[in-house]
């Protein structure tokens, strides 16, 4: 069975996990920290995993310690089923002692079985009143994990959750500044091959437009590629 951790460890523990996603500003990173600090802080544990998931249950960021774990994860979600997908959709944690046979998650348990997997406890990551994800451990053996398992766990996973969810709201604002970006720059581009058109084959602004547009629709290319390759010097669309 696993250890339990004394008091004093486990509030080190728990200030190492805190420390080290208070110093990341990428969701990425901090899920990989969180799975590898897992991993280390409950004994007899092989691997461990942490999926972020939105809110029909797809993953948006995860992290995992090694390939049992990743393929683990993959067929969790390929089948749609298993303990980190019923931790997050539950919001309360998953204890398997022994996997052959549990009988809850009949396609994930077929698909894992060449792996060696015999216990899991997985644990949502509850952020305030909202379950971001799942943290979820997995072992060898049978009985790796006792009934005080999923508590000590979620002890390390509630503060994490809520530093991950800051990390992500902070994030925000940079994905929605770096699209912008994106959406203005192939808007100039397209304006500036409409220009070109317009002055070397006497064309309106809409008539080079249509023009950009059916040939990007003739070649199968993105409209910003086919105005890029005007302003590099190509030939006019149908000369």
């Amino acid at each position: 069975m696993a250890q339990q951790l004394p008091l004093d460890e486990l509030s080190t523990v728990i200030a190492r996990i805190q420390g080290l996603l208070l110093t990341e500003e990428k969701v990425t990173s901090a899920v990989q920290f969180l799975a590898l600090a897992a991993k280390e802080s409950v004994a007899g544990t092989i691997g461990a995993g942490v999926s972020l998931l939105d809110a029909r249950g797809r993953r948006t960021s995860s992290g995992y310690t090694d390939r049992t774990v990743e393929l683990a994860d993959a067929a969790q979600y390929q089948h749609g089923e298993g303990p980190c997908l019923t931790a997050w959709a539950t919001e309360s944690p998953v204890l398997v002692e022994d996997l052959p046979g549990d009988g809850r998650w009949p396609a994930w348990e077929e698909a894992v079985h060449h792996l060696p997997i015999r216990s899991v406890v997985s644990v949502p990551l509850l952020a305030g009143k909202e379950s971001i994800g799942a943290l979820k451990l997995y072992a060898a053996t049978a009985g790796a994990y006792g009934p005080s398992s999923p508590g000590l766990v979620q002890l390390f996973a509630a503060p994490a959750a809520t530093l991950i969810s800051h990390i992500q709201a902070s994030e925000a604002p940079h994905r929605m500044t770096e699209a912008l970006q994106a959406s203005l720059y192939s808007r100039d581009l397209v304006n500036r091959a409409c220009g070109v058109l317009m002055e070397r084959l006497g064309l309106t602004h809409q008539d080079a437009l249509q023009r950009l547009m059916r040939t990007a629709r003739e070649t199968g290319s993105p409209l910003q590629d086919v105005s890029a390759s005007i302003l590099a010097g190509m030939p006019a669309l149908g000369d």
